[in-house]
């Protein structure tokens, strides 16, 4: 219960930390975790979609989704997104680029990572709602792509010493039932809202996202020898971003 907890105080800025003053020690064990906090943020995101697009049109829709994340979710995975580009771009040794990432400034690549980011999002979002008008696809998609980003701390080391980790933790690998457990949670919106005619899209879409996360580990292991926490979150977004886009082959003409 105690870890649950940590993972949606973690991965979200819901006020759960009210119900409860969880140890430090749940926290390293938050990652595994991060589907089952998919399902919150991508039931609010399906949620805020199928209200916002009653009332405004389809754009507007997407974009209010698109702030109803970033709100529940504090802007995390973007901030690290963003300081993953602004340290693999500007670092040219394994100390700087572990140096940029901790720096809480955002510099040129990050900004222009994420407007990259939210104009592919915008469109291929777009371009789904359109074609099937589905809420449920966010729910899929987020949990799905929240597992693949898990599975970083089981491929490689964490990068830095714990009392450089920006936030103080370097999370644990888990037994292997656990690891089970956290890919039945990545995949259960998929078996329980998945409709046939969004099923293979879908399907190419996580094996689109799987490679992504693979090169992404790679590359990573490469320049740092390893992750941080901002490692996380960049491989969650371009998961996401590389599934939704391969989605929208299937709403070409």
């Amino acid at each position: 219960m105690y870890r649950l907890l940590a993972s949606l105080i973690f991965f979200t800025r819901l006020p759960f930390w009210r119900i409860a003053d969880v140890p430090k020690k749940y926290y390293e064990q938050v990652v595994p975790l991060w589907p089952v906090a998919g399902w919150l943020t991508g039931g609010i995101m399906a949620l805020t979609f199928w209200l916002a697009q009653m009332v405004m049109p389809l754009s507007l829709a997407v974009i209010a989704t698109l702030i109803a994340r970033i709100l529940v979710t504090g802007a995390l995975h973007e901030d690290g997104f963003a300081d993953f580009f602004d340290g693999f771009g500007g670092g040219t040794t394994r100390e700087r680029t572990l140096e940029i990432m901790k720096d809480s400034h955002i510099g040129t690549y990050g900004v222009l990572s994420l407007i990259i980011y939210y104009l592919v999002m915008f469109h291929a979002l777009v371009a789904l709602q359109t074609e099937y008008d589905n809420p449920f696809i966010f729910i899929m998609v987020d949990s799905i792509c929240k597992f693949l980003a898990s599975t970083i701390i089981y491929f490689l080391p964490y990068a830095r010493k714990e009392e450089e980790a920006k936030n103080k933790l370097i999370y644990t690998s888990v037994p292997l039932p656990e690891k089970l457990a956290s890919f039945a949670a990545g995949i259960l919106p998929i078996v329980l809202f998945c409709p046939n005619d969004l099923f293979l899209p879908l399907l190419m879409g996580i094996t689109g996202a799987v490679i992504t996360c693979a090169l992404l580990f790679l590359k990573m292991n490469a320049k740092i020898k390893g992750y941080t926490g901002d490692c996380c979150g960049a491989t969650f977004i371009l998961a996401e971003v590389v599934c939704y886009v391969i989605m929208t082959f299937h709403t070409l003409p």
